[in-house]
């Protein structure tokens, strides 16, 4: 009895020290450790999450018990790792750093032109259109939209268009033996800014066997940036959209549609918003 008063005694004493600052920074902590493991979750980073965290209490079993030749192994093995993980691990911290730059720090930054509702749903018809006119054909085409992260790594590795979105322009890049077909168009601020590109293959095993080069590069540029990837299969005409690293198939053209004015709204002019909306 007395060991369980003394216990409530002491538990009580620490929250009475407990001030607003600690709240504080509890909560951050635990707010950002949140939001690491959602980050890594499904993801390679989660399996080598899990395996430092076993040796980090296996080194400390070793200290207890003084184990010293084991608990030098992993002293020394943990010292070698950290920097192998973050070579190992280069695209997810890269990823990683790119989410946290996307977040609440775009006011300092100039952004980009503003898509009228108008232009929007005319871009997404031409865009849907394409796709599904390919899809009846049978001829494969690939199409990155950029959103926050910008891919102009990737759009280098192309021909620049710089032209306006239609759905004779884009079946045309992707008609078979011609000159710009085998590759990527990327679509930036309502435009096709460029085709023929080249996209990194995504390197995950979940992906099913029967999908080609096209679908991993899909999924692959979808990995380390925000951007959606549509894809068209040229072996059964499916049309399917890769998001986050994940793909999702055979997607019919009115969820497609759908699909694509959700996950890319136009930006609001914020003075016409003033002028002819809420003021008005």
């Amino acid at each position: 009895m007395l060991d369980i008063n003394s216990f409530f005694s002491g538990f009580l004493d620490i929250i009475n020290k407990v001030t607003v600052n600690d709240i504080i920074d509890i909560s951050i902590v635990a707010y950002i450790f949140y939001k690491i493991f959602m980050f890594i979750k499904d993801t390679r980073a989660e399996q080598v999450l899990k395996g430092i965290i076993f040796l980090l209490v296996a080194t400390q079993l070793s200290e207890t018990f003084k184990l010293h030749t084991l608990h030098w192994l992993l002293v020394n093995a943990l010292e070698i790792g950290f920097l192998a993980a973050i070579i190992i691990f280069q695209p997810e911290l890269r990823a990683g750093l790119e989410h946290i730059g996307r977040t609440r720090f775009k006011f300092f930054l100039k952004g980009s032109p503003n898509t009228s509702e108008e232009t929007f749903n005319k871009m997404i018809e031409e865009i849907v259109e394409a796709l599904y006119s390919l899809s009846r054909q049978k001829i494969g085409a690939l199409i990155i939209m950029e959103r926050e992260t910008k891919i102009g790594d990737i759009i280098n590795t192309g021909t620049i268009i710089d032209a306006e979105v239609s759905r004779q322009l884009l079946i045309n890049i992707f008609i078979p033996n011609t000159p710009l077909h085998d590759g990527a168009v990327v679509i930036r601020d309502s435009k096709v800014k460029a085709a023929a590109c080249f996209l990194p293959l995504t390197e995950s095993k979940d992906l099913s066997k029967d999908l080609g080069t096209r679908h991993r590069a899909a999924v692959g540029v979808s990995e380390v940036s925000d951007c959606i990837s549509l894809i068209v299969s040229e072996e059964t005409g499916d049309v399917s959209i890769a998001k986050a690293g994940k793909i999702y198939r055979n997607i019919p053209k009115e969820r497609m549609e759908s699909i694509l004015k959700k996950n890319l709204k136009p930006k609001v002019d914020e003075k016409s918003f003033l002028r002819g909306g809420i003021f008005k």
